[in-house]
């Protein structure tokens, strides 16, 4: 089943892109598809944080359908996923890494990261392509800017999980025996 994404209601409906989720994901994503009814994503509607999306399970442990992640996204979720074959697992490549100014906020309670800095992380973000993105290393008050690398499906990243653990169960009976 391919999951198809509404351009207006007066246009015809093109695939879906392939949504991409972090390795550190993909084990929970594939059992949200095969126990949890599958994935639902959801779209911000907070105005301060305009391009956020979340990722959540469509049912409860217990079947009863869940509800929205946060406040700040949608009323119902923009996607649901149920076929592993429209998820790609992404391992992000860093191409920058840079300081930023960072500012007091209004209230005072939290940092922002200045204007100009701001700037600085839109204009590398356009420079490293369409799909990069950026991360805040809160750390060392550096903008990280990510491209994708190794995109694989999430069923080719699980067949690659388990030979991985396969060998490594293999490589413990030696040491063992």
């Amino acid at each position: 089943m391919v999951s198809v994404e509404r351009l207006a209601d007066n246009q015809v409906e093109k695939p879906a892109e392939k949504h991409h989720c972090a390795p550190e994901n993909a084990a929970k994503m594939l059992m949200w598809i095969r126990e949890r009814g599958g994935i639902a994503i959801w779209r911000s509607v907070n105005l301060s944080n305009p391009g956020a999306s979340w990722s959540t399970p469509v049912n409860h442990e217990d079947g009863t359908p869940g509800g929205r992640p946060t406040w700040q996204a949608d009323s119902a979720p923009c996607r649901v996923i149920s076929d592993p074959s429209e998820v790609e697992v992404v391992t992000a490549r860093e191409v920058k890494r840079f300081h930023v100014g960072v500012r007091r906020g209004d209230q005072g309670l939290s940092l922002k990261v200045t204007d100009g800095g701001s700037r600085r992380i839109r204009s590398e973000v356009a420079k490293a392509g369409e799909e990069a993105w950026h991360e805040f290393d809160y750390g060392t008050q550096e903008a990280v800017i990510l491209v994708p690398g190794e995109k694989v499906s999430l069923l080719e990243w699980d067949a690659r999980e388990a030979q991985r653990h396969d060998s490594e169960e293999k490589t413990v009976s030696k040491a063992r025996g």
